[in-house]
């Protein structure tokens, strides 16, 4: 089409923009993605803390019955999670810092092994911490 003034400019092709599959199966895809998720779950879990530090506000009785109700065995695997998703989103954010403040380049997969490494870690000691 052509304009008053002179011939028409073609316009530039926007390239389709596909979902490319590929980059989710990169290291660094997924330890983004797990300090991404254990980040929402450490945020949805904090309500449920601090309604449980409101017990303590109540009373004496309040908080003794919260801690009787709180010794069963999903509320201590709930807390086990709880610890591994903490040690990996502290894991994670510490391998993020160090990309970020340091002169290193490109990907470092043993910084993705080390974060992956210590989250495991702690959620073994910690269990082996309620078990014994």
């Amino acid at each position: 089409m052509s304009t008053a003034s002179g011939p028409a400019v073609p316009q530039p092709r926007r390239a389709a923009r596909r979902n490319d599959f590929r980059a989710r199966s990169h290291p660094a895809w997924w330890a983004f993605l797990a300090h991404r998720l254990s980040g929402i779950a450490l945020a949805a879990f904090l309500p449920l803390h601090f309604w449980a530090l409101g017990q303590a506000l109540r009373g004496e009785a309040a908080l003794d019955g919260f801690l009787r109700f709180a010794d069963q065995p999903l509320f201590k695997f709930g807390e086990w999670c709880l610890v591994v998703l903490l040690a990996i989103h502290l894991t994670g954010g510490l391998r993020l810092l160090v990309i970020e403040f340091k002169p290193w380049s490109g990907l470092r997969k043993n910084w993705i092994a080390a974060a992956a490494g210590l989250g495991i870690v702690a959620g073994l000691a910690f269990a082996l911490a309620l078990i014994g």
